[in-house]
């Protein structure tokens, strides 16, 4: 079992003993103080809770926006300054962690963390124990566009600081050079590309091995980009039998694995995968030493602004074509999640903030991400590629009831960790293709092993 389960499960455990000493909690019943009535859809920008006053602690995993000198469009102050023109007397001090998916469960465990945190990998069922309630999903989908990730018994825990697309970065100049006339669409034409810019850059496909969470963004293009299907992820995915086969028609989780697999043999990325080097990739890529990196639409505003050739930078869709047609997950980024043992004020408080950023700051639009707010249709310059050519963002639907945790359960047995910081097997497959010591075929073939004997272990029906 994976460092960050047994870590969800310690703090589960000793969240439910001290909820326990304190005589239990209702839907909402955190450790026994008072819980504010007001919900989400409830609140009017700008009109109610202007006098409120709070002062707030929020973690973040945005350690870099705490800089004044970040290239970004706004640091975590300048957002602060413009809320307080609205909310003088609701003040926020926000605290980064660097090693924020784990630091941040040791810090849900010793409950010291504050009002407002970026939700960490916990189950869902436990959600109610530490986190307030927005409201049912009716409700809170009248306003905000993307409320499945940290859903549970029809109420919302988490709601997106952003929701971002997924493609691949990429140097539109060297591109051109390279003879690359339009953006691949397949794996086959994405390998080709490569070939063309081996003579041009220093890695036509960087890999960002060693930062160890960029690799874990390859699971990201495994559901939706991969199928088109937006209850792959959270409820066919469970049922799967051995879903790490080849399918033979260029999709499906099989071949976007594949794609790293085959570059890095054909020696298409970098010469040595353990010196990669995540914040001088940025420049490298603006500068166009490297070609293409593939990460979430976040990253582009951040290669972007890392050197002097910003104009160069350019996001294209995953090269996976699925009956004609390519898609983009709608992906949730870290979700806003409000402490339920705060107090009532400080719970109104937050409620306020999160709304401000979800719908009135622009933060997702800034940091390249997909518009958040129900009517909002302001889409970012990262996306047009996209639009252009129709690719469809497609949000992955919620787990079916009863099966909340399933997903969790099996990363967990099976040791795969998919979409859930599963970096080191990611990272296995660089690995072995440079060394050339175990086949494509082969890793696949002991991943199913390991998910369908998690399957059996945890009792999951095969379909």
């Amino acid at each position: 079992m994976k460092w960050q389960q047994v870590m969800a499960a310690a703090v589960s455990a000793t969240m439910i003993l001290s909820l326990a000493a304190c005589g239990g909690s209702g839907k909402n019943g955190g450790s026994g103080g008072d819980v504010t009535d007001v919900k989400y859809a409830d609140i009017k920008l700008g009109e109610d809770y202007t006098d409120l006053k709070a002062d707030l602690k929020m973690m973040t995993n945005r350690t870099d926006m705490l800089d004044e000198g970040y290239t970004g469009e706004k640091t975590w102050a300048q957002y602060l300054e413009e809320f307080n023109k609205e909310y003088p007397d609701i003040k926020v001090d926000i605290e980064g962690i660097t090693d924020y998916s784990e630091d941040s469960l040791l810090r849900l465990q010793g409950g010291d963390w504050g009002d407002i945190m970026m939700i960490p990998e916990v189950d869902k069922s436990d959600l109610s124990t530490y986190f307030l309630s927005y409201g049912d999903v009716d409700s809170v989908s009248e306003q905000v566009k993307y409320p499945n990730r940290w859903l549970y018994d029809g109420e919302v825990y988490g709601l997106p600081i952003t929701a971002v697309g997924r493609g691949i970065v990429y140097n539109k100049r060297v591109f051109s050079e390279a003879g690359i006339t339009s953006a691949p669409k397949t794996p086959e034409e994405f390998l080709e590309a490569l070939k063309k810019l081996k003579g041009k850059t220093q890695a036509p496909l960087y890999t960002n091995y060693a930062a160890g969470w960029t690799m874990g963004a390859w699971d990201d293009y495994t559901a939706v980009a991969a199928t088109g299907d937006g209850t792959f992820r959270n409820q066919k995915l469970v049922h799967a039998k051995e879903p790490f086969s080849d399918p033979g028609d260029g999709t499906s989780a099989y071949n976007v694995y594949k794609i790293l697999y085959d570059a890095v043999e054909q020696g298409l990325t970098e010469d040595d995968f353990s010196t990669t080097d995540w914040e001088g990739s940025k420049n490298m890529l603006n500068s166009g030493q490297i070609g293409c990196m593939v990460l979430g639409s976040w990253a582009y505003p951040q290669v972007k602004s890392a050197g002097d050739k910003g104009e160069d930078i350019g996001y294209m869709p995953f090269p996976m074509t699925i009956g004609g047609k390519q898609y983009s997950p709608a992906d949730e980024d870290y979700c806003f999640g409000i402490n339920v043992s705060s107090s009532a004020d400080n719970q109104t408080a937050a409620l306020v903030f999160v709304k401000w950023m979800t719908e009135k700051s622009g933060y997702s639009y800034n940091e390249g991400g997909l518009p958040l707010a129900v009517g909002d249709e302001n889409y970012p310059e990262v996306y047009d590629e996209f639009l252009a050519n129709n690719v469809e963002f497609v949000s992955n639907e919620p787990a079916l009831e009863g099966e909340e945790d399933t997903l969790n359960e099996l990363n967990a047995d099976s040791e795969l960790m998919i979409a859930a910081n599963g970096n080191d097997k990611i990272q296995e497959i660089v690995e072995h293709a440079s060394n050339k010591d175990k086949s494509f075929d082969d890793i696949m073939k002991e991943w199913n092993q390991k998910w369908s004997d998690a399957q059996e272990m945890d009792g999951v029906e095969v379909k």
